[in-house]
């Protein structure tokens, strides 16, 4: 079996992957919402990982917008409410 680019960023059933940069203010905003809700992520900086960056830029049209989240069913979502991602988990 071959392993894709959107595979390495596949999060455990319950939990999100969520791309973001250290000055993102939506980032935060999520994060801090995530964390109200006791909703695990794992946190992937695309200024530090250039391959992360790519993987924005695939499922967002050429761009790297962040947040970026990739839910366990390897769907992936541009700046989610926590409503969406409430209802994607």
């Amino acid at each position: 079996m071959t392993t894709t680019q959107s595979d390495v960023w596949l999060p455990e059933p319950g939990t999100i992957t969520m791309f973001t940069t250290p000055w993102c203010g939506y980032c935060k905003r999520l994060k801090t919402q995530l964390a109200s809700k006791n909703i695990a992520w794992t946190e992937v900086d695309i200024e530090q990982q250039p391959e992360a960056a790519l993987y924005v830029e695939q499922v967002n049209n050429g761009n790297q917008t962040v947040p970026t989240v990739v839910y366990p069913d390897g769907s992936a979502a541009t700046n989610p409410s926590l409503a969406d991602v409430l209802a994607a988990l």
